[in-house]
């Protein structure tokens, strides 16, 4: 008996490609819709559609199975196509050429980013002077990965610097007001600046006006 199990045990592992297990949630798929692609992967690139082979070798309910399978061919992770066999019968095959491709341009994105946050770390300590913090650099990949362009960002960090304020609490606040004013490029920045002095000096021209000397 006990041989028997060792036997089972050394059965030949799952590949699990580590870009699907790190990124599946990107790919925005369920845990279970994981366990079922990593199934078919081990299968190999084009397997006849028969839900009870997962059936009997995962324990999950056929109908599940069928719903899971449907699932990822609406997310267009799995293709399912009827095809001839050598026999010149129809059936149905599953290809998973579009979760590669997903991937690929999941990975191209993600380097893309990186290469970008790191030409805008290397910036801001340079402005700075100093090495960036952990935190700092966090602060900053959610400022390039959400509502700020990468041109407002070092136009705060300017206008920080020309304000002699070096940390990025203040910068934060910069781009909060920007936002909040719905100053998007560096274009709105030199309008609403302009706007800003002539208003000023448009006020200190009616305070330093002689009323005495008018008649």
């Amino acid at each position: 008996m006990n041989s028997k199990i060792i036997e089972l045990l050394k059965e030949k592992p799952f590949i699990i490609p580590k870009k699907l297990l790190v990124n599946y949630k990107k790919l925005n798929i369920t845990e279970e819709e994981l366990v079922i692609l990593i199934y078919i992967i081990n299968l190999g690139e084009k397997i006849i559609y028969n839900p009870q082979v997962f059936v009997d070798n995962l324990s999950i309910d056929k109908y599940k199975v069928m719903d899971i399978l449907n699932n990822l061919a609406s997310k267009n992770i799995i293709n399912i196509k009827i095809e001839k066999n050598d026999k010149g019968i129809s059936e149905e095959y599953i290809y998973i050429d579009n979760l590669y491709n997903k991937l690929f341009n999941i990975i191209i994105e993600t380097n893309v980013e990186e290469n970008n946050n790191t030409d805008m770390f290397s910036i801001f300590e340079k402005e700075l002077g100093r090495t960036l913090s952990p935190m700092e650099c966090e602060i900053i990949k959610e400022w390039t990965s959400g509502s700020y362009s990468e041109e407002l960002i070092k136009e705060a960090l300017k206008e920080a610097i020309y304000n002699n304020v070096r940390n990025l609490k203040y910068i934060d606040r910069i781009l909060y007001t920007w936002k909040n004013k719905g100053l998007n490029t560096k274009e709105d920045i030199i309008k609403d600046k302009t706007k800003y002095h002539k208003n000023k000096e448009q006020t200190e021209e009616v305070f330093d006006y002689n009323w005495l000397e008018d008649e």
